[in-house]
């Protein structure tokens, strides 16, 4: 946030101005004040000054013309010093005027001198500086004071000539100025309250802007027209596996730094791999027109990324596909189920007959089952992600696994002493550790030790939830296929628990993964974390 102190110089009114534009029109007002008062001085001590300059009183008009300006030199420390308080050193300052320049006036003859205007510049200070209420009654005392002078001048018989209609006049005039010095400087502090909203807003607006790039899951880079580097955010530096923020074009990797260059020569190749030693590296670029310059923007993908969303689409496709499919398959299933019932209880049927007919019954409740799995896949709702405390709703899960399942003590819970946070549909996240621990109990050893869930973090500080069972694994040629659609090595299993785990997950912008440990088979489930603000482009 933008932070202006502001003072109220008049008490008797709301106006308001900045500290350090208060004391900067101030010292304006002093330069003044000494440069007329210097004048003065030498327009009376040399043959060039107005004929009239102290014709009256000249004693009176060069010892106050003397006074005038060692007084405001006098101030000049005080005014650096910011010593006493801005509203005592500008009330000084302009009772210097209003009781010295009518001294002058007097001295050189009264208002016909003409320096009656210089009362005027004084109250249109009065007005800029401290304002409201109280310039109207600096142009009250300046009034006072030109008709004070103009009836003195009359008592003593001082002046060829009166006159207090000019003196009225200049009052009125003094008024009028006072008023249009308050209203000017009521805009002109209304206009610098709204460029300070506009400074507040951008400033949040950039930093709204730098704290989105900065979480966005995309790797930016921004270069200017002489290829430096004017940003690059967190997902590049990862990426690139940079250890800090380059400046230079030349700290990138040589094979970004060709690509571009490649595209700068032919813009039509805008895109480019880069492999790294992990994960290859979607390279895409792109030119951002400013206001007297264009910026080249590179964006950074994750490969594996890029083909989950392209696998993403296309399942969505088949999905609609495989959901017609079901449904067309479903009504002649049900017309050979139903016959093999009938059939089934003829009483002609012989042993093997019989077992013919259980083999149809069989197979046909598995293909319903494999229907319904396909019809909930297609099904499947958006993730209504939460945050969720995972020790508590772990402990939860557990609690109402065992009591449906009927295993009492089967499942070791291995927490963390702190509650990391995630992000997850709860309903989606009980389904995806139901199959996993199910599986465990299924095709794992219970016998050899109970299943383990347990709650880590990985290096990167994700929370990770761990099911372990204590079978002797899965073979690697078969571990690769696990997540396939239909694959199983069971004649009972449908193949589809484990896809549907999986798709589960990614909607919960999860990562199932499976692993052999120590202790046996390892399904890893990698979330979101909660309190980590991670945005996708």
């Amino acid at each position: 946030m933008i932070n202006h102190q502001q003072l109220r110089p008049c008490p008797f009114s709301k106006y308001r101005i900045q500290a350090s534009q208060a004391w900067q029109l101030l010292s304006v007002f002093t330069g003044y004040q000494a440069v007329l008062s210097l004048l003065l001085c030498i327009a009376f001590q040399s043959s060039w000054g107005p004929a009239h300059l102290g014709k009256v009183h000249p004693s009176l008009f060069l010892w106050t013309a003397y006074a005038y300006f060692l007084a405001i030199v006098a101030t000049l420390p005080f005014l650096g010093w910011r010593q006493p308080n801005y509203v005592w050193q500008t009330g000084i300052h302009l009772c210097l005027d209003l009781g010295l320049l009518p001294l002058l006036i007097y001295a050189s003859g009264g208002l016909e001198s003409g320096f009656g205007v210089l009362l005027a510049v004084s109250v249109v200070a009065a007005g800029i500086l401290i304002g409201g209420r109280c310039a109207l009654g600096f142009a009250a005392l300046a009034s006072i004071d030109v008709l004070a002078v103009e009836a003195i001048g009359d008592w003593y018989h001082a002046f060829e000539t009166t006159h207090y209609t000019y003196a009225g006049m200049l009052g009125i005039a003094y008024f009028t100025i006072a008023l249009l010095a308050v209203a000017l400087a009521g805009r002109a502090e209304q206009s610098q309250a709204l460029a300070d909203q506009r400074k507040v807003d951008l400033a949040n607006l950039e930093q709204l802007n730098e704290f989105i790039v900065q979480h966005l899951q995309s790797g930016i880079i921004i270069l200017d027209t002489t290829n430096r580097i004017r940003l690059i955010n967190d997902s590049a530096l990862r990426l690139l596996k940079l250890p800090a923020k380059p400046r230079e074009l030349s700290t990138l990797p040589g094979l970004l730094v060709a690509a571009l260059r490649e595209w700068q020569t032919q813009p039509a190749q805008n895109f480019a791999t880069l492999i790294s030693q992990t994960e290859p590296i979607q390279a895409r670029f792109s030119r951002l027109p400013m206001h007297g310059e264009t910026l080249t923007m590179i964006f950074l993908e994750d490969s594996a990324l890029h083909h989950q969303r392209v696998q993403e689409s296309k399942l969505a496709s088949l999905g609609k596909l495989t959901a017609s499919i079901a449904h067309e398959i479903r009504n002649p299933l049900g017309a050979i189920s139903h016959a093999g019932q009938l059939l089934g209880e003829s009483d002609d049927l012989d042993p093997q007959d019989l077992r013919l007919v259980e083999i149809i019954q069989n197979h046909s409740r598995r293909v319903d089952e494999i229907i319904d799995n396909v019809l909930q896949l297609s099904r499947r709702n958006s993730a209504q992600r939460e945050r969720l405390f995972l020790k508590t709703w772990l402990e939860q899960f557990c609690r109402e696994f065992q009591e449906t399942a009927s295993r009492d003590s089967l499942i070791d819970l291995q927490l963390l002493p702190e509650s990391p946070s995630a992000w997850a549909d709860p309903v989606q996240l009980k389904q995806i550790l139901s199959n996993l621990c199910g599986n465990a109990f299924k095709y794992g050893t219970p016998d050899n030790g109970k299943v383990i869930l347990r709650l880590r973090h990985d290096a990167s500080q994700k929370p990770c939830v761990e099911v372990i069972d204590r079978g002797p694994g899965i073979p690697a040629d078969q571990a690769r296929r696990i997540f396939e659609p239909f694959f199983t090595t069971s004649s009972s299993g449908t193949g589809l628990g484990l896809y549907i785990a999986r798709e589960l997950a990614q909607l919960n912008q999860a990562k199932l993964e499976y692993d052999f440990g120590p202790h046996g088979s390892c399904f890893r489930l990698t979330l979101a974390n909660a309190d980590l603000a991670t945005i996708e482009l």
